[in-house]
């Protein structure tokens, strides 16, 4: 029974260690600075917070609360495109949503045992005069760093892109079988 099957490899080894900076993202409605009431309103707004505070606190940690995954994920600056990972006997196949984004306008690289993906989702067109009631989409670079294992076949990787999704096919290589020494047991 081979023991590697069954702890999955840790891709995100070199993600987790912040290597580089954070990107920075833009969101159209960055321009304007934030506003902090003071008085009534802004004791109803400290009033709110603290009941989403609570109501969240029976599920463990509130989403919103500052040092949270998701705020710091929200307040972080950093775009970062979702993925799926999975292996075969054969290969290992990354699929990255990178939707609004053209195939010109992402990189693959592999160095160091280190495959990054990187890119740019650009704005195609400012309306000036146009009032916004919600603006979610985010626009700027995204950066994926993922730690390869041991068996990648780092020279024969291959990637696609169709319909927004980056599709990276990397082969597996046969591994050296590791000396296996026999310990009598008295």
């Amino acid at each position: 029974m081979d023991l590697k099957k069954l702890a999955p490899w840790n891709w995100f080894t070199k993600e987790e260690e912040d290597v580089g900076a954070p990107v920075p993202v833009r969101h159209a409605d960055s321009r304007q600075p934030q506003r902090y009431f003071h008085g009534p309103v802004g004791q109803l707004h400290q009033e709110m917070d603290q009941l989403f505070d609570n109501f969240f606190r029976g599920f463990g940690h509130s989403p919103f609360r500052p040092g949270s995954l998701l705020s710091d994920s929200l307040n972080s600056g950093m775009l970062k495109p979702t993925l799926d990972i999975g292996a075969s006997e054969k290969e290992y196949a990354i699929s990255i949503e990178v939707p609004g984004v053209t195939q010109k306008d992402v990189k693959l690289e592999i160095a160091h045992n280190t495959l990054t993906v990187r890119g740019e989702k650009k704005q195609e067109k400012e309306e000036k005069n146009k009032d916004f009631y919600r603006v979610e989409r985010s626009y700027g670079s995204f950066q994926r760093v993922l730690s390869l294992p041991e068996d990648a076949d780092q020279d024969k990787v291959t990637a696609t892109f169709k319909d927004g999704v980056l599709a990276i096919t990397i082969p597996r290589k046969p591994m050296p079988a590791a000396a296996v020494k026999q310990i009598e047991i008295k």
